[in-house]
């Protein structure tokens, strides 16, 4: 775990052999006094994405430790859904070029006299958006600390949709906002190295974990790999993510064509789902695409399979290549964001120059045709994330709230 902040001011670290720490809070046990945290989302399960996976860990994890927990978000109307938590819905938009994907409406009035009959000791802004902005000016105007989180890029989306002149214009308010915050937690170095060199302040890092025992090289399943009508010999080549332009799954595509020449029993399988689903499908009939998988089901399609591709450029961290390594799959990535921060090329991963299509595609060609290299890499990129557990991640989290209201009483 790191916690990595770029004003020394606010916050003082130790560093041991294997992580930064928080010198004067206790990083295990609950907090210190109960504490009321407001968590402001676009996003929550049931949907299935990094940041809705993320932000139900780091939430139930703190409402483990003792916190009390107000939930804002436009994705759960019954607040019977979430009984550990105070639910607050509010309507929802969904976007006109991607359905997938809702946006919160603003709700100023609204949290206003949320918080005014009860207070929160800490807003935790998760998305940016409309409600994020709400939450932002409301718990400024009435004094009440402020932490977001940076977990998608947003402004480069645009280049995919056909809004690339909006780049910079997205980017200016992203900073903005996050400006705002007392703190903005980053998921990796990478990331906090970059949007420091574009302006932003006060960032720290704070990494994902990963569920070892659901994800997990045993869950491998026969019968799964039977509906696929592959063979115990056969290679199972898989991508797990969403299906959309961002996503670069072209190139995915373009690498398992090659690795295709040289090994014609391999099979190519799809998880997810996105507005690129139909046009892959029609393109390539003798892909597998299996949508969206959770849980059990998710675990066993990452387990039988053989061989991870991971082509994203556009990923603030990417929880899916975690979940392949703890599954025991050799990944082939780009060398950014989670993998420069878990991958060790050629001893748990291959981890390529970034938008090194020639590369990338030599690396995946080359797992291919070895299958005791994919077996070795495998077991080590098993080993190699077994001590990133999600409870790491919410205690140390627990212990930065409290340092930062510390600070602000």
């Amino acid at each position: 775990m790191e916690l990595v902040q770029t004003k020394p001011s606010l916050l003082k670290y130790r560093k041991t052999d294997n992580e930064h720490c928080l010198t004067h809070n206790r990083l295990c046990g609950n907090f210190s006094v109960p504490l009321h945290i407001a968590v402001i989302t676009d996003t929550w399960r049931p949907d299935i994405n990094g940041v809705a996976l993320t932000c139900g860990k780091m939430v139930d994890g703190l409402a483990s430790l003792g916190a009390n927990i107000q939930l804002v978000q436009p994705v759960i109307q019954d607040k019977n859904a979430e009984p550990d938590f105070d639910v607050v819905s509010v309507r929802g938009i969904h976007l006109p070029f991607y359905r997938e994907v809702t946006i919160a409406a603003p709700a100023r009035l609204r949290l206003r006299q949320l918080w005014i009959q009860k207070r929160p000791d800490v807003v935790l802004i998760v998305t940016e958006g409309l409600l994020g902005r709400s939450a932002l000016l409301t718990a400024r105007k009435m004094g009440i600390p402020v932490i977001s989180e940076y977990h998608t890029n947003f402004q480069q989306y645009t280049r995919y949709y056909g809004f690339g002149v909006l780049e910079k214009m997205i980017n200016a308010y992203l900073r903005r906002f996050h400006n705002h915050a007392l703190v903005t937690l980053v998921p990796t170095d990478d990331i906090r190295t970059k949007l420091q060199s574009k302006g932003y302040k006060s960032l720290i890092t704070l990494a994902r974990g990963v569920d070892t025992d659901l994800f997990n090289p045993n869950m491998r399943s026969a019968k799964l790999r039977h509906a696929w009508s592959l063979e115990a010999d056969q290679l199972a080549v898989l991508y797990v993510g969403r299906i959309a332009p961002e996503k670069n799954i072209d190139l995915a595509i373009k690498a398992f064509r090659k690795l295709e020449k040289i090994n014609s029993r391999a099979r190519f399988i799809l998880v997810g789902d996105g507005p690129s689903r139909e046009k892959l499908e029609a393109e390539n009939p003798d892909f597998i695409f299996c949508g969206m998988q959770t849980g059990k089901d998710l675990a066993r399609h990452y387990a039988s399979a053989d061989l991870y591709l991971f082509p994203s450029l556009t990923e603030t961290f990417g929880n899916v290549l975690l979940e392949a390594m703890a599954s025991g799959l050799a990944a082939v990535c780009f060398d950014y964001a989670a993998a420069k921060r878990h991958v060790r090329n050629h001893y748990n991963g291959r981890s390529v120059p970034l938008d090194n299509e020639r590369v990338f595609i030599k690396a995946a060609m080359d797992l291919a045709a070895n299958p005791g290299l994919r077996t070795s890499i495998g077991n080590y990129a098993r080993f190699s994330i077994m001590e990133h557990s999600w409870e790491s991640v919410y205690r140390s989290l627990a212990g930065l709230i409290e340092s930062v209201l510390g600070k602000t009483r």
